[in-house]
């Protein structure tokens, strides 16, 4: 930072788990985030996951995200848009879980988008091979079944219904490895 001349780091706003927000480069300063196209038009919000650890975004990380995006709309003259950082540059960034709810319209959690929230995810992975039986996975095929996906609900999840979540994962923007895991569990209920 020192060297370069930075005036603080390429972020305009840092979210972190516990709600909290911490300001970096702060209003109507051009970030260095984003990747060409997206530096000159939009501030950017670091939400602090990674690809190990903390990978699935709280609600507080969320929240925190959203309340920095008011106040950049309040206060920064930013519009309605939010992306990705992989949106303006070649990247696996902000990673899966996160850039789900970002296509999804990053909606504020807490149920009060008319969103179903998602029973708890079973504490384990829905996969084939070998098949994976239970009633965790009836309850998932039940609600693929409820969106519109042909799958059977018979609590045996194989072939067919790795086919299925391989195709959802494809529609929601997550990487499609017909797994059930936490992310495609929570997308099952709350995606549109």
């Amino acid at each position: 930072m020192d060297g370069n001349g930075w005036i603080d780091i390429g972020y305009s706003f840092v979210a972190c788990p516990h709600r909290k927000v911490f300001e970096g480069r702060g209003l109507h300063h051009l970030p260095a985030a984003n990747g060409a196209g997206l530096n000159r038009g939009h501030y950017a919000v670091l939400g602090l996951v990674g690809n190990a650890g903390l990978v699935q975004p709280p609600d507080d990380l969320l929240h925190a995200i959203l309340d920095a995006v008011e106040h950049v709309r309040d206060r920064g003259r930013a519009g309605k848009e939010i992306k990705g950082h992989r949106d303006g540059y070649s990247t696996s960034c902000p990673g899966d879980a996160l850039y789900a709810w970002v296509r999804r319209g990053a909606p504020r959690p807490g149920n009060d988008n008319g969103t179903p929230e998602s029973p708890p995810p079973p504490g384990r992975l829905l996969r084939y091979p070998p098949v994976t039986r239970g009633d965790d996975v009836r309850t998932w095929q039940a609600k693929m079944r409820e969106r519109g996906w042909e799958i059977d609900v018979d609590g045996a999840y194989g072939p067919a219904s790795k086919d299925v979540c391989r195709r959802f994962q494809r529609q929601q923007g997550i990487e499609d490895d017909g797994i059930v895991g936490s992310v495609t569990w929570r997308l099952t209920w709350e995606a549109p």
